[in-house]
């Protein structure tokens, strides 16, 4: 039996006590999860589809630009519930969909995965839907988009993946409803909307195949909570003991990236949102969504596109940290595809067809920091031939004179190749600690990255990263040689650190030293008139501090305007120590970009 939302209250009374009911009387066990990950780490790129009732009026409400990104349109112009299917239902008919093209169009780009939005914020249904009305069914279109991109995504060879919303604005029984939804409260039952939640859930886990990932989003309000996302979690993998499902199925997600710091948290991995963690999340698996302009639905208005080459060095900046990269395209209204989306996505397949290798099933890069030339990921070869490792030179700044010297470590150099040019005449030795990779030739393969692979004997022997005095006694920390915490992130080519939003980031140099020194410290800095503040230095030996001190650093003119002031005197002790920087007192939305800090001793 169909039933319209309105009346969904009344529907799903009798069920609900047995929304979480798992699909047989003992349930499947759930394989571990490094065997249920092995695909998703294969495959490291995928495509995010939004698509919906938001699609046709693509960022517009009676005839009026609206804000924000495009599939936010209902909240962002306040729009009734009501209102919105009343206008948008009969108005959506993507008659020019092609569900063989959409998939098409990933596996040319060398995607693994397709992840789609089933159902939004505002509660519409791509499929059909045998709990509720509100669903492709009720509009011209009356074609179930999910049956139809499911077959295709997997005669491609593909995984099928759902995106769900938790958040439902059109629900009567969602809460907390948007304060402009006037609809009359009968009375609302957050429980009873979870039960209905769960019966789409048990119809698109059962109806269209394995599916590879339950992407869950709009668990931050705080009617959902862990108790919530447990029983979900465990019904969800009841049904499909083989999925996959992201963190947000749980609730208290820090910000847009990672995990709760609670161990309990349901998930399988992380999704920072439009952000690449700057270190990654060593021993976690974690995936970066990310728009190719600025808003996730089609918004017509919207052209800010990200270039071909800055999405193709994103992918390899997040295969370099053990990451997935899963890119967004927002269909239009028609069903197709938005020309500027295919024509980056033609340029990252080109690429892939040669670098494919450098991506797919490799682990993040065994190096301490990255390498201001590129990126560096690896792939174990053992069990294929000889006891080696396999790694990729992600080269985005091709050398001059053809020579990269690849510091840090010291196993046995085995080959190198240019991928893309295997009669290039290329050479690697290992020459203590650092391997040296020449005839690499003066220009590139690809100028918008080329890969160089190298074969070493074993696991990679690598040296901790250290900051080194110079023959003067002077110390140099490089904004390119920081490590980093929090939201801080490098810019400009590693020339500056930015992105200083908390006081939690730091900025940190190890630096090692042959004996005891007293160093006057001095700090290159800008900032927007608005912003600056203070800041504090720290020496830290195993962790612990050992001296401290602060500085003011207030605005400048703008972000660009660098300026040198002192940080003070600061004593560095024999061997290993760290010099961090951290704000105690920002004066805007953000801290400062910092260029370097120089250590000279002190006389």
């Amino acid at each position: 039996m169909r039933t319209t939302i309105a009346a969904t209250a009344a529907a799903l009374t009798v069920g609900s006590m047995l929304a979480f009911a798992p699909a047989a009387d003992a349930p499947p066990t759930v394989p571990p999860k490094d065997q249920r990950m092995a695909w998703w780490r294969e495959a490291r790129f995928g495509m995010f589809i939004h698509f919906g009732l938001y699609s046709t009026p693509a960022g517009t409400w009676d005839g009026k630009p609206v804000g924000g990104v495009g599939e936010w349109l209902l909240q962002n112009a306040r729009i009734d519930p009501i209102e919105y299917e009343k206008t948008l239902v009969p108005q959506f008919n993507p008659t020019k969909f092609d569900a063989k093209e959409w998939a098409r169009i990933a596996k040319d780009a060398g995607m693994g995965y397709v992840v789609i939005t089933t159902k939004h914020h505002d509660g519409f249904a791509l499929w059909n839907s045998a709990s509720s009305d509100y669903d492709v069914m009720a509009t011209p279109f009356k074609r179930d988009i999910m049956r139809e991109l499911a077959d295709a995504v997997r005669a491609d060879g593909l995984r099928m993946c759902w995106y769900h919303s938790i958040m439902d604005w059109h629900h009567p029984d969602y809460q907390p409803r948007r304060e402009w939804d006037k609809r009359p409260v009968d009375p609302a039952s957050f429980p009873r909307y979870v039960d209905f939640m769960n019966a789409q859930l048990r119809e698109l886990l059962t109806g269209y195949g394995d599916i590879g990932i339950l992407w869950f989003d709009g668990e931050w309000e705080g009617t959902w909570n862990h108790d919530w996302g447990k029983k979900t979690d465990d019904f969800v993998r009841s049904l499909q003991p083989n999925i996959i499902v992201n963190n947000r199925v749980d609730s208290g997600r820090a910000g847009m990236d990672g995990f709760t710091a609670d161990e309990h948290a349901r998930g399988d991995y992380g999704t920072p949102e439009q952000t690449i963690p700057p270190n990654g999340m060593p021993g976690k698996d974690w995936e970066t969504c990310m728009t190719m302009n600025d808003t996730w639905g089609y918004k017509a208005s919207d052209q800010n596109w990200k270039s071909p080459r800055t999405m193709i060095r994103m992918l390899c900046d997040i295969a370099s940290k053990g990451g997935n990269f899963l890119l967004n395209v927002g269909p239009k209204g028609d069903g197709t595809i938005p020309q500027e989306s295919i024509d980056r996505l033609k340029r990252m397949g080109e690429w892939m067809r040669t670098n494919g290798d450098a991506i797919h099933g490799t682990v993040a890069s065994p190096f301490p920091k990255q390498f201001r030339w590129g990126r560096v990921t690896a792939k174990s070869l053992k069990g294929q031939w000889r006891d080696a490792t396999r790694l990729y030179l992600h080269v985005f700044e091709w050398p001059a004179d053809g020579t990269i010297r690849l510091e840090g470590i010291s196993n046995p150099a085995w080959g190198a190749r240019v991928l893309g040019d295997e009669l290039r005449k290329v050479a690697a030795a290992t020459e203590g600690d650092a391997i040296i990779i020449t005839g690499l030739g003066a220009t590139p393969v690809d100028t918008d990255c080329t890969v160089v692979s190298i074969d070493i004997k074993g696991v990679p022997a690598v040296q901790p990263f250290t900051v080194k005095p110079a023959a003067d006694g002077s110390i140099a920390c490089m904004a390119g040689d920081a490590v980093v915490t929090g939201s801080i992130q490098y810019e400009d080519r590693f020339a500056n650190l930015g992105w200083w939003r908390d006081m939690a980031s730091t900025a940190s140099w190890p630096i090692t030293l042959s004996s005891k020194g007293t160093f006057d410290a001095t700090i290159d800095y800008a900032a927007s008139a608005e912003c600056g503040g203070t800041g504090e230095w720290q020496v830290r030996v195993d962790g612990a501090v050992v001296a401290s001190g602060a500085v003011e650093l207030p605005g400048r003119k703008d972000w660009g305007d660098f300026a040198t002031v002192p940080l003070g005197r600061l004593t560095l002790p024999a061997g290993r120590a760290e010099v961090v920087v951290k704000a105690t007192r920002k004066n805007g939305d953000s801290f400062i970009n910092l260029r370097r800090i120089d250590l000279r001793p002190a006389r």
